[in-house]
């Protein structure tokens, strides 16, 4: 605490995130990061930026990389907002269609983010729980007198899908308020609701280049949505950093973009080694909740999540594991990585 902190700085309880020990290497399955490198195309991409070329301003606008993604979800690059990882993009979104005014909607066990922007900005949350299987209920987002509704799809840390019915639900039930919709691990077996963007002008989606195009490292997001909100973000943008996104990951998220079939190929391993990891851990007694992501959540009913948590970082595998929050405290999320790391982690776990 300093005499020098305002009430407001003061006040904010900061997310944390998965923790990064630097003592000793480890097997990292805490951060949902990809085990397989960036697309070869990308990489090059951004080797070529790395000269003369820096002395320059990058593109305020990104327009390259939004007439990439315009082309990938069938949609007009005005529909197309990209910001420095989908946190900032969340973070302007909070600022903008959810401060000031009604409660903001979202789930009891969801990117725990979303509380974190909300006090940063005033914003008091309508805390939906989820039902007993940890699944999203659309009729429970009828009738609310909020300023907004924030549903992760997939689920984290649950993994759970909502069919896209569902989200056409939620979207039909509430015409006159945001409804946005974060898609960070969309790509691993869930429906994007990026299909219903032009039916809906209250429907936003934001998605990710960090989880299935292996890109955390260079931090870039976006949003879709119609013209009219996002050029909202556009505003508050160019109000608080004109240049979100530097050359080199520009060019990089573009080119990754456009490689389409390293996506397929990185998602197809991932999925097969998501599947595996699930039989052997529902051998060794876990209950494995139906994943569409790139990790599994899982608790075991004679064993505490703490213990086994502290057990396989003792030898060397991290996992993260939420201490006492409400209704998750006994599980553990654990990222698919490869093959071989999967492997390790069931051999350590059967020792423990």
């Amino acid at each position: 605490m300093s005499r020098f902190w305002t009430d407001k700085i003061a006040s904010l309880d900061p997310y944390v995130p998965g923790e990064q020990p630097q003592d000793k290497q480890y097997i990292k399955l805490n951060t949902n990061e990809s085990p397989y490198g960036p697309s070869p195309k990308a990489l090059a991409a951004m080797q070529d930026q790395v000269s003369e070329k820096l002395r320059l301003y990058p593109d305020p606008n990104c327009q390259t990389l939004k007439n990439a993604l315009a082309k990938t979800y069938s949609v007009d690059a005005d529909h197309v907002f990209v910001g420095n990882g989908s946190d900032e993009v969340l973070a302007l979104a909070f600022m903008g269609y959810f401060a000031g005014g009604k409660p903001l909607a979202f789930a009891d066990i969801t990117y725990s983010f979303y509380k974190v922007y909300a006090n940063l900005y005033g914003i008091t949350p309508d805390i939906v729980p989820l039902n007993d299987d940890f699944d999203v209920v659309p009729s429970d987002y009828e009738n609310l007198d909020v300023s907004g509704i924030v549903i992760t799809n997939p689920n984290a840390p649950t993994g759970k899908a909502l069919p896209l019915a569902d989200i056409e639900k939620v979207l039909q039930s509430n015409p006159d308020i945001v409804v946005l919709v974060d898609e960070a691990y969309v790509d691993f077996g869930a429906r994007s609701a990026v299909a219903l963007v032009g039916q809906y002008p209250n429907l936003m989606v934001v998605q990710t280049l960090s989880k299935s195009r292996a890109l955390a490292g260079i931090r870039v997001g976006y949003a879709i949505a119609q013209p009219e909100l996002i050029e909202g973000l556009e505003r508050l943008k160019n109000s608080f950093n004109s240049y979100p996104v530097d050359r080199i990951a520009l060019a990089g998220a573009t080119a990754a973009v456009e490689d389409t079939d390293y996506l397929e190929e990185i998602c197809q391993k991932t999925v097969a080694t998501r599947e595996w990891t699930t039989v052997e851990l529902e051998a060794l007694g876990f209950q494995v909740l139906p994943s569409a992501t790139n990790f599994v959540f899982v608790t075991h009913p004679e064993r505490e999540a703490e213990s086994l948590y502290l057990g396989l970082k003792e030898q060397g595998i991290l996992v993260r594991y939420f201490g006492n929050k409400p209704r998750i405290g006994d599980f553990l999320r654990i990222t698919i990585g490869t093959d071989a790391e999967m492997a390790a982690l069931v051999a350590k776990l059967k020792e423990i």
